[in-house]
């Protein structure tokens, strides 16, 4: 087995495993941070975890989907459902419209207008709107290393598919998701090779624009003022990240116990959503939470090394993107859920209540094990240990009258003339030399 295959089999067993560990994992977890609540007012302890059950099979039929798709770059005039250029911009497009959709006429809930109601389904299009921004992003990456477009061409092309969406989701608002977008792409024009005056660039502008949406909005700066000193307002705009601060620090080292949280009990808001990693850090202590932390440095490890050994330039920046992007965004939840980041309202991924946000990530696993599988099925010609006999200097196969599995050598001076002549090394002597 070459390296490169052995390569990605590694990759794919790690982001399998850990992907299915977090998702089993974040089952029982939702249980646990649910049940009281779900008792007390719905009157079945269950409810939750129910339901997300049902969305963690959702979630598993599309990354079964995702990881059978032949997503490849054509040159055809008339795209198949397979050409990566229209998948591409149908999911960037189908999100945006879901995004205006929301803000015409979505629902609001928790004091943001986030999600869409279809039946018995609730979805928040700015989840696959990171999608849509990573493969559209990767596309035009594509062609710009391949010399169809230019520098600018592409800055301006990334900028007027980024932008908007970024505008739509911050107008809902959530500048977190929106953080989480700009983070996916940003990281994957450094994978791209984008010169890094211009990322500089590109990083100071949104750091910029960021802190006038920050300044500008009373709840954001409320944020970032209870950020930098949570007990000014411990009663008010501190109050969920001290809860959660004091459930990490009931964990100690082992934890109280799986299943035996105080915190839950109507103390600390949104246990089962974006705070569930507090809850895992009181049961489970420091080992239940770097056990996490573990699991996601093992996707991201899987998903890079994936992404190293693609068989194309796409695979590579759409598996390398991919990863990035949940591995950004499970580090800002937990950076935010322990006091290091303000509260920004990013679930963790495969493990924080959410349909939504179990079925993106689930999808984009897929994505990249579909990688594996496009690598597998057209490998890359490894170049072999032996050289040619071009390779090595005044050496040569001699061919015809060569014994088996040896080597013969010849004087490249008596290979330019061409003639059928060999030397003494194959223990024959040159007809000319004998009459000179």
């Amino acid at each position: 087995m070459s390296s490169r295959a052995s390569s990605l089999r590694a990759g794919r067993a790690l982001v399998l495993v850990s992907v299915l560990s977090l998702s089993a994992f974040g089952l029982v977890m939702v249980y646990s941070s649910s049940s009281v609540r779900d008792y007390q007012v719905l009157g079945d302890s269950a409810y939750h975890m129910v339901k997300q059950a049902q969305w963690l099979a959702i979630g598993l039929a599309c990354m079964f989907v995702g990881a059978r798709l032949d997503l490849r770059l054509s040159d055809r005039k008339v795209p198949t459902h397979r050409d990566a250029a229209l998948v591409s911009w149908v999911t960037w497009a189908g999100s945006a419209a879901g995004l205006l959709a929301v803000a015409a006429f979505g629902v609001a809930r928790f004091g943001a207008k986030r999600w869409l109601v279809l039946g018995p389904l609730s979805l928040q299009p700015s989840e696959f709107a990171k999608l849509g921004c990573v493969l559209v992003t990767a596309l035009l990456l594509v062609r710009w290393r391949r010399g169809v477009l230019t520098g600018g061409e592409l800055a301006a092309q990334v900028m007027m598919t980024t932008l908007p969406v970024l505008a739509l989701v911050i107008l809902q608002p959530d500048l977190g998701t929106a953080i989480s977008i700009a983070s996916g792409v940003f990281v994957l024009l450094m994978l791209g090779g984008v010169d890094g005056r211009l990322l500089a660039g590109i990083a100071s502008g949104g750091g910029l624009v960021a802190a006038v949406f920050t300044v500008t909005s009373e709840y954001r700066l409320e944020r970032v003022v209870t950020f930098l000193d949570p007990w000014k307002d411990p009663s008010g705009s501190g109050y969920q990240i001290i809860q959660s601060l004091l459930a990490f620090g009931s964990g100690g080292v082992g934890g109280v116990g799986l299943g035996l949280s105080r915190q839950k009990f109507s103390y600390l808001p949104m246990a089962h959503t974006d705070f569930i990693f507090a809850i895992i850090g009181e049961e489970l202590g420091l080992i239940g939470t770097v056990a996490v932390v573990a699991a996601f440095a093992a996707f991201v490890t899987g998903g890079f090394m994936i992404a190293i050994r693609a068989g194309s330039e796409y695979d590579r920046l759409l598996a390398g993107g991919l990863t990035a992007l949940i591995g950004v965004q499970a580090v800002m939840n937990m950076c935010a859920v322990t006091g290091l980041l303000p509260v920004t309202g990013i679930p963790l991924p495969f493990v924080s209540y959410g349909g939504s946000s179990l079925m993106f990530t689930l999808g984009c696993v897929g994505l990249i094990l579909g990688v594996v599988r496009r690598a597998e099925r057209s490998p890359v010609a490894v170049r072999k240990d032996r050289r040619s006999s071009t390779d090595v200097p005044g050496v040569a196969h001699a061919r015809g009258t060569a014994k088996k599995g040896r080597l013969r050598e010849v004087p490249a001076e008596r290979r330019r003339d061409r003639r059928a002549h060999l030397s003494r090394a194959d223990g024959r002597t040159d007809p000319r030399a004998r009459r000179a």
